[in-house]
């Protein structure tokens, strides 16, 4: 997993540097696209990195997209690039569009035949915020034709993993999986970030618990690798179908590339 993972960034000004520095081009770059910074800022990012020699997935807001005209001008542009890969969310914006959810662009990128030859979809292991869990659990069933892989939102317990991987897969929904794991990102920071990017129920449960919130931020408390050893039972069932990482970098790339080498050296010993 740690072989396969791959780093998602935000598209700041300064990230292309910083992955250009640190990140070897063998690790595939996915770069997320917000309201405040608009897609023109992903889809040019990612241009920028697939020149350099990147395997990219940008993300394609649906929310974000206005129309079946624009996602077929965006579909010619990533082609241009070599971008043969995407993540579909919602997104947190209002419509600016067509497009509701990501089901409906979905849909509209089968119907014009599927220029990707990989595309991704969001999966959530916590209660999301304004979605019933039976309902997502849906969608990604109602998805499964039109995407190639689920992407794991971030959650700090592996215990929601475990429920959720064996709901999904007692639904019948076959579709790979990409475990959504934090970087070596400074705790604090962590939890200031993560009501961003819908984790909120997570944090919400650890500020109620006595004592818990204390070990999330103390020294030798949560971390990312020991998560992933914490969900490495469930994720080593063959049927659990989880084949790589997805890194939540917090665009602190160069201290997530020397982590996972030196996880990498001391499993390899």
């Amino acid at each position: 997993m740690l072989e396969h993972a791959r780093y998602e960034v935000l598209p700041t000004p300064t990230i292309e540097d910083k992955v250009l520095t640190s990140v070897p081009t063998s690790v595939p770059v996915t770069v997320t696209a917000s309201p405040s910074m608009g897609l023109e800022r992903t889809i040019s990012t990612a241009e920028r990195f697939a020149a350099a020699g990147y395997t990219v997935v940008p993300h394609l807001a649906a929310r974000m997209v206005s129309g079946r005209t624009e996602l077929e001008e965006l579909a010619a542009r990533l082609g241009e690039a070599g971008i043969t890969t995407i993540f579909v969310p919602g997104g947190d914006a209002d419509p600016v569009g067509d497009y509701k959810d990501a089901l409906s662009m979905l849909e509209d990128l089968t119907a014009i035949g599927s220029p990707f030859a990989e595309v991704g979809v969001t999966g959530y292991p916590e209660s999301h915020p304004t979605i019933h869990d039976d309902l997502t659990v849906q969608s990604m069933w109602d998805k499964r034709k039109h995407a190639t892989h689920v992407v794991s939102n971030l959650t700090f317990d592996p215990g929601v993993i475990k429920d959720w991987l064996h709901r999904m897969r007692l639904r019948g929904i076959e579709l790979p999986v990409l475990l959504g794991v934090p970087g070596p990102v400074e705790r604090t920071k962590l939890l200031g970030m993560a009501t961003k990017i819908g984790v909120g129920d997570s944090t919400r449960f650890l500020s109620k618990q006595k004592g818990l919130m204390a070990r999330l931020v103390a020294p030798g408390g949560f971390s990312g690798e020991s998560f992933i050893e914490k969900c490495a039972p469930t994720v080593g069932e063959a049927e659990m179908r989880v084949t790589g990482l997805h890194l939540y970098t917090f665009n602190q790339v160069a201290e997530t590339e020397a982590w996972r080498q030196d996880w990498l050296q001391r499993l390899a010993r």
